[in-house]
């Protein structure tokens, strides 16, 4: 291995990095991940984005724009390790189509593509070695912090880019020197998505990629385009934009994954409750732990149709008086208590409230004769 000299704005490279070892959790539940590293190799300007997924083209794709419009230029050469993961398991038409979309990714950038070869990561060097060091200074942060766990994966995010931005603070003489030496950005990103098409059933969602998405009722019948991202998908309806879902996985095995939101099936599940008791995804179904909890309760307790009944009826409540929090809580306190939810009881509780909280406004008119004045005083200017 030779040490080389780096030419300012010429060479910037990119690398996909686990995190594993760190036991990341989010609300309490292990984070899966892995962080896309960018870096110049002259100045050391990094850039780090939290990605869900395995390494594809999409996370390239969003990492990279990122850090370039972070930066504010681009450097003239963009260097990766092949993508290995990326490319394994496709075909050779899909290989062909991922290296096209490379390609144009970084001619928009008026970047020159390369890649090292494969399986010899020292000559990727200058992006290999800062990534035990930006894991190090994670994992000192966490030990600071006294807690690996996060309430969101938006402040698991912020965590990451302070730690980016403080590297980046102690190279800043070096980054500025160098930012003036790259190309300029051009007027807009592109791409950092993949585009496909689907059809909503019967069943209130569609299936994409062994994963099963509930949207409403009234989509039913209709074609969607959707957006794939790395963590989210964009529901558009022809050029009209729906919504975004959080972006599910495949289980293990090839396992059906499933995003469920219960307001999208629950005026459904209404006319049938008893589908509750086996439906596939049950468990996904109820929005918090409470809920899921006071289920296997009410199954203990009492005949599966009762039970069943009075869980959709819970959910119901939850739905039609935006109360699901509240309710969860209220439905916490019975189950520390054991006792089963009162039904009736909760119903009147959370109408109540929703009654209370409505404000009074008072409407005052003003009296026609003002507008006659406005008119006439138009009348004189006019004159």
């Amino acid at each position: 291995m030779f040490r080389q000299v780096h030419e300012p704005g010429r060479l910037g490279l990119s690398d996909f990095t686990e995190m594993d070892s760190l036991s990341i959790t989010v609300a309490g539940l292990a984070l899966d991940h892995r962080l896309y590293h960018f870096r110049l190799a002259c100045s050391g300007f990094e850039h780090a984005h939290v990605i869900l997924g395995g390494e594809s083209y999409v996370a390239l794709a969003e990492g990279l724009q990122n850090a370039i419009w972070a930066l504010g230029g681009a450097p003239r050469e963009h260097r990766s390790d092949s993508l290995s993961a990326a490319f394994r398991n496709l075909d050779a038409d899909a290989r062909k189509d991922l290296t096209t979309r490379y390609d144009a990714l970084c001619a928009h950038y008026g970047m020159q593509p390369t890649r090292n070869n494969r399986g010899v990561a020292h000559e990727n060097g200058s992006i290999e070695s800062p990534h035990a060091h930006l894991k190090s200074a994670v994992r000192d942060a966490l030990l600071l912090r006294g807690s690996h766990d996060f309430d969101n994966l938006g402040s698991y995010r912020r965590f990451i880019d302070e730690i980016v931005g403080r590297i980046n603070a102690r190279n800043g003489k070096r980054i500025e020197l160098e930012r003036a030496l790259l190309q300029p950005l051009p007027v807009q990103r592109t791409c950092d998505y993949e585009e496909t098409r689907v059809y909503v059933t019967t069943t209130c969602g569609f299936v994409l990629r062994k994963v099963f998405y509930t949207v409403p009722s009234r989509l039913i019948g209709h074609h969607l385009r959707v957006r794939l991202y790395d963590d989210r998908l964009e529901l558009f309806l022809g050029g009209t934009a729906l919504m975004t879902l959080q972006r599910g996985r495949a289980g293990p095995n090839g396992k059906h994954g499933h995003v469920i939101n219960y307001r999208h099936v629950i005026h459904a599940l209404r006319r049938k409750p008893m589908a509750l008791l086996n439906l596939v995804y049950r468990d996904q179904i109820f929005p918090r732990e409470a809920y899921r909890l006071t289920f296997d309760r009410l199954l203990e307790q009492l005949a599966q149709r009762q039970a069943c009944r009075t869980m959709v009826e819970l959910l119901g409540l939850a739905h039609e008086h935006n109360c699901e929090a509240q309710l969860a809580q209220a439905l916490q306190q019975c189950l520390d208590h054991g006792q089963l939810p009162d039904l009736d009881a909760l119903c009147s509780r959370f109408e109540a409230k929703r009654t209370n909280s409505m404000p009074e406004v008072n409407v005052q008119l003003a009296p026609l004769s003002d507008y006659e004045a406005l008119l006439d005083t138009v009348t004189e200017v006019t004159a």
